[in-house]
């Protein structure tokens, strides 16, 4: 007796020995069941592998498209040094960049200053503001201003680049030449411009860290005495610290990563920079810059691959402290 026999056995025998009538099964005789139709997957089983099939697939997809990002650019970015050979320590410490003139002169470090400069800075100017916003937002201000206020921030967010740039270039730059003198252009002015560019990210990130503090805080808080102020200073801050710090990672990252608006206020020129109001460049201004003056192959283009790579690697160096500072949030 094979399997389907033995199931349409235990079905009729079922169906004989039912005491209480069934709507669907009080009209079934021993004959009447499709064991066939028992045993075939139903239309929600077979939905149900559809949609395994689908969600596998777009994992994989994305899988591949992240393996090939990182090793094209990984691959271009390493032909400066392994190609052309020029020496990695020079490249991260030498200021002398212009690799028309030869391997001695490939070196970022100006740029990795200058980069790593103007997003400390701005990530320092913008997380007060962004920190103060966020604390009226969940404590003090009424529900109609809240949504206010975000209506605001998610404004700032859909603001192109290319706007904020050319607002810094504008009124940022020509009132800083005013006021310092100089060209205007530099660290300053790039670091004004991504100060509003990333406020929205860090404001954003705070609101939900401080609404995601447990109410019991506040009433343990309360219970002992303390004003409202001392709760929020004491409290509910330090309780959110590890969320508020993974905000302000992910406003450097996006302050790090920005190319257009910071080309066009910081000058461009390659060269470490002596204070504040000098002309300097980015990793990333100066691959928009040059990328299109360059040729597939030579050491120019290399080398501009080699300053993507380095970007790359900071974009997963800014990612790995998020995952850590959010798993000493967990403990």
């Amino acid at each position: 007796m094979d399997k389907k026999d033995q199931l349409k056995e235990v079905v009729d025998q079922a169906i004989a020995d039912q005491k209480v009538p069934h709507v669907k099964l009080n009209k079934l005789g021993p004959n009447g069941v499709n064991v066939d139709k028992l045993t075939k997957p139903s239309k929600e089983t077979r939905q149900e592998y559809w949609g395994k099939g689908l969600t596998y697939l777009a994992i994989l997809l994305i899988i591949v498209l992240v393996v090939s990002i990182i090793g094209f650019v990984g691959i271009h970015g390493l032909a400066t040094f392994f190609g052309d050979h020029v020496n990695i320590i020079h490249f991260l410490t030498s200021s002398d960049w212009d690799p028309g003139e030869g391997k001695n002169h490939v070196g970022a470090a100006a740029m990795i200053v200058t980069s790593f400069s103007v997003t400390l800075l701005a990530a320092l100017v913008a997380t007060p503001f962004a920190i103060a916003v966020a604390v009226f937002m969940t404590e003090y201000t009424s529900k109609k201003g809240a949504n206010f206020l975000q209506s605001v921030i998610e404004l700032l967010v859909g603001i192109p680049s290319v706007v904020y740039g050319f607002l810094g270039l504008t009124i940022v730059v020509p009132t800083i030449r005013k006021i310092f003198g100089g060209t205007g252009f530099g660290i300053l002015s790039a670091t004004l411009v991504l100060f509003v560019m990333v406020l929205p990210t860090i404001t954003s990130l705070t609101v939900d860290a401080l609404k995601a503090v447990p109410g019991h805080f506040r009433q343990a808080s309360a219970a002992l005495g303390a004003t409202h102020w001392q709760t929020i200073y004491k409290v509910i801050l330090k309780v959110a610290t590890p969320r508020i710090l993974t905000a302000v990672i992910f406003g450097m990252a996006r302050a790090f990563g920005e190319a257009l608006a910071v080309q066009m206020v910081i000058g461009n020129a390659v060269l470490m920079p002596s204070n504040l109001i000098s002309p300097s460049a980015t990793l990333t201004s100066q691959l928009t810059s040059q990328m299109g003056n360059t040729v597939m192959g030579t050491l120019p283009n290399n080398a501009l691959w080699s300053l993507a790579l380095l970007l790359l690697i900071m974009s997963l160096v800014f990612n790995i402290l998020v995952r850590l500072v959010g798993k000493r949030g967990q403990k």
